[in-house]
């Protein structure tokens, strides 16, 4: 049995509960995070285009890959918030430069996917007039 850094047996009960932590955070800022509903709601409708327009395999990884980026950085984003909120509760001019530089990693994911969006679904809607 093989063990981590810190000498702790590997073990597929922690590695279960690890899954558990994750969808309950995931689910967290679904449930609190205005923007990350709009993000479902958007790649919602990208995945019925992408299927009426039948997109193709290569043209699906790019979206895959764009929803997964928006998702992680919105993810992201949410703990650096809670953490700074933690850490400084008052208002704090550099705690929150901190969120600022979070919510732009957020807008640069988004920016890339509408790309990425862009270029795979205007071509095939031109295509179609």
């Amino acid at each position: 049995m093989s063990t981590d850094t810190h000498g702790n047996k590997f073990s597929l009960r922690k590695r279960a509960k690890s899954f558990v932590y994750a969808f309950r955070g995931i689910g967290h800022v679904f449930k609190t995070q205005p923007n990350m509903q709009i993000h479902v709601i958007i790649a919602l409708l990208v995945i019925v285009a992408g299927l009426w327009l039948e997109l193709s395999i290569a043209e699906w990884l790019f979206i895959v890959f764009a929803v997964g980026l928006v998702f992680s950085a919105e993810l992201f984003n949410s703990a650096v918030e809670k953490l700074v909120d933690f850490i400084s509760p008052g208002y704090d001019d550099r705690a929150g430069r901190i969120k600022d530089m979070a919510a732009g990693a957020v807008f640069i994911a988004a920016i890339t996917a509408a790309v990425i969006g862009l270029l795979i679904f205007v071509p095939r809607l031109i295509n179609l007039l």
